[in-house]
């Protein structure tokens, strides 16, 4: 498992790095939102997951904190998730009014070719 999710975060952060460098708004955007979701990812597997482990420690005597979930990766990437949302919106927002300004969404204001 650890292998498949090292290959999900290495194919969407290369994926992402190289929709960034592309020279189409809408592409960054994309390139953007899969590098947030290849970190989201990489967060996640730094808090070990773990199957059918419960999050949260019981009441009780002596508890083994190796058999439990850490809890905090988790708040954190859906912390993440929710702000990448609404990041994009705002992106998206943005350039649908560059689009409808300049009438093109390439960097230079220019379509490629011309």
């Amino acid at each position: 498992m650890t292998f498949v999710l090292a290959c999900a975060i290495g194919i969407l952060i290369g994926s992402g790095i190289w929709l960034v460098l592309r020279p189409r708004t809408f592409q960054v955007i994309c390139g953007l939102s899969l590098l947030s979701y290849g970190v989201n990812l990489f967060i996640f597997g730094v808090g070990r997951p773990r199957v059918g482990a419960p999050p949260l420690l019981t009441k009780g005597g002596y508890v083994d904190t190796a058999a439990y979930a850490d809890p905090l990766p988790q708040a954190l990437v859906l912390t993440a998730i929710v702000i990448g949302f609404a990041t994009t919106a705002l992106f998206l927002v943005v350039l649908i009014a560059s689009r409808g300004t300049t009438g093109t969404d390439h960097v230079d204001g220019q379509e490629p070719g011309r």
